[in-house]
C-alpha cells in the first residue's frame, strides 16, 4: 500500500532513463492489481483512448504485481510482453517457473536487450 512505499523515497522513483516523456501515460500503483481502484480507471482508459494494445511489462515482485498485471491485462485482451529481466521475486525458482511456463501463457516473455528490435 502507499504507506509501505511512501512516494517520495527515491528507492521509489522512476529511474531517469526510463522517466515519463510529455504525453506518456503515468501513475502510481498502490495496488497488486493493475486495474483494481482509482487512479488505475484512468490508465485504463487512457489506453483505450489512445488505441494502445500492446503493455509491456517489468516490475516487483514476480509473483505478486506483474503475475496480477499478466492475468488482469490479458484478460482485458491486450497483447503483452514481460520482460524477464526487468522482474524480480524474492524466491528465484518461483520467477524461473512463472517467466518459463506461466507467463507465456498470456505473454511474450523476452529479455531487455531484445526489446528495442520489436519496434
Amino acid at each position: 500500500n502507499g504507506r509501505r512505499h511512501p512516494p517520495r523515497r527515491t528507492e521509489t522513483q522512476i529511474h531517469a532513463r526510463l522517466a515519463p516523456q510529455d504525453g506518456d501515460l503515468s501513475y502510481r500503483k498502490i495496488r497488486f492489481g493493475t486495474f483494481m481502484r482509482e487512479p488505475s480507471k484512468g490508465l485504463l482508459d487512457g489506453l483505450r483512448d489512445r488505441g494502445i494494445d500492446t503493455v509491456v511489462i517489468g516490475g516487483v515482485v514476480t509473483s505478486g504485481a506483474v503475475l496480477s498485471a499478466v492475468r488482469q491485462l490479458a484478460d482485458l485482451d491486450f497483447r503483452l510482453l514481460v520482460l524477464e529481466d526487468c522482474c524480480a521475486d524474492y524466491d528465484a525458482e518461483v520467477h524461473r517457473v512463472l517467466c518459463e511456463k506461466v507467463f507465456p501463457r498470456q505473454a511474450r516473455v523476452i529479455k531487455s536487450s531484445e526489446f528495442g528490435g520489436l519496434f
